[in-house]
């Protein structure tokens, strides 16, 4: 990891950092990245894999309506309603 790496990276997330900020940081990052380097010799064999999520089954309820419309009950406290729909302010220009 460079200094050009953290520039980079504090401009794709656009954000603004010192270049006192950038200094640690960029130790910040070495520091995690040896720990990981680290993790990664760690002799694992004859180990079995932990869990995985996407081992479990879901179990999957009927997909069937069980509550009865509300739509107008909770339209009422709403700012602004149209035909059903909420209005919302446009946020994006």
């Amino acid at each position: 990891m460079t200094d050009v790496n953290i520039d980079q990276l504090a401009t794709l997330a656009r954000l603004s950092i010192s270049p006192e900020d950038a200094r640690e940081i960029h130790t910040r990052i070495d520091t995690i990245l040896d720990l990981v380097g680290q993790l990664q010799e760690a002799d694992t064999s004859g180990r079995d894999p932990m869990a995985h999520p996407m081992d479990a089954v879901q179990v999957l309820r009927p997909d069937s309506v069980t509550e009865s419309n509300q739509r107008d009950k909770f339209q009422k406290t709403a700012p602004a309603v149209e035909n059903g729909l909420y209005l919302v302010p446009k946020v994006i220009s």
